[in-house]
């Protein structure tokens, strides 16, 4: 599982032009999943995004949580995290997790984020329009690999 987490300032994801999610202050979260993925790995992630320390303190240490903050996320499942370009010029999606597996990983992801923070979502499976007031710039990749503690 690969998470690419932005921190914003404000951004929003519209489908067929119309906002379907939108946040002020806090994470950008672009999600991606490949077999072998679990619970386990969300779990292990949601814990890792709530609490990285990457807001600014009153000393402008980046020392504080999007917890501490009060922020919230956008989240956006993005199967191209898993791009394979190794081969030739044209990326290879075989490792990113068929769409109906991967959708039910999503939503779960989503689900334990929620019991936590503000949670607003685009469309798994559509073609979205990411608009992204990057804070920072601050961008991070995290991921967890399946069976690999």
């Amino acid at each position: 599982m690969r998470v690419l987490v932005q921190r914003s300032l404000a951004s929003n994801v519209s489908v067929n032009n119309e906002i379907c999610g939108k946040i002020s202050k806090g994470f950008v979260v672009l999600v991606g999943f490949t077999y072998g993925d679990t619970e386990k790995e969300i779990d292990y992630l949601v814990n890792k995004i709530i609490n990285l320390r990457v807001f600014e303190d009153d000393l402008g240490v980046m020392n504080k949580s999007i917890l501490d903050t009060g922020g919230e996320i956008l989240s956006i499942s993005q199967f191209t995290l898993y791009a394979d370009t190794k081969k030739g010029n044209r990326p290879s999606y075989i490792k990113a997790l068929k769409s109906d597996e991967a959708n039910a990983l999503y939503n779960l992801f989503n689900q334990k984020l929620s019991a936590h923070i503000n949670v607003q979502t685009g469309v798994f499976g559509a073609d979205m329009l990411v608009s992204i007031k990057n804070d920072g710039p601050t961008t991070i990749l995290l991921e967890k690999e399946a069976n690999n503690d």
